[in-house]
């Protein structure tokens, strides 16, 4: 992985993130903007496995819903980013495979 990827990487996921996690994902995923959803959507995943708000009367009041809303914000707003290795216009896609077609001739 480049250090252009790195760091929109980093800038999408915070600098903390574990730079060797973040390139063994993009080596199984192929995709930087495949990357930063999987670890947004393992992010969201943690919070809604605790408990969002817990209340201790009168001592405490802890309060995630607004965290998990920021996730989905990031998470829904990562398709309208442009990513360093997403193709430019016109450009053919990894995913894209091509194959010349061949006339088949018709015969009686």
């Amino acid at each position: 992985m480049d250090p252009t990827l790195l760091a929109w990487l980093r800038a999408q996921l915070g600098v903390t993130t574990d730079e060797q996690d973040l390139a063994a994902r993009y080596t199984r995923l192929g995709r930087a903007r495949a990357v930063a959803a999987e670890v947004l959507a393992e992010r969201r995943a943690a919070l809604l496995a605790d408990p969002l708000r817990m209340t201790v009367d009168g001592v405490v009041t802890i309060d995630q819903s607004q965290n998990l809303v920021g996730l989905e914000r990031q998470l829904a707003g990562l398709a309208e980013l442009i990513a360093p290795d997403d193709p430019t216009a016109g450009e053919a896609s990894v995913d894209l495979v091509t194959a010349p077609l061949i006339p088949y001739g018709r015969g009686r």
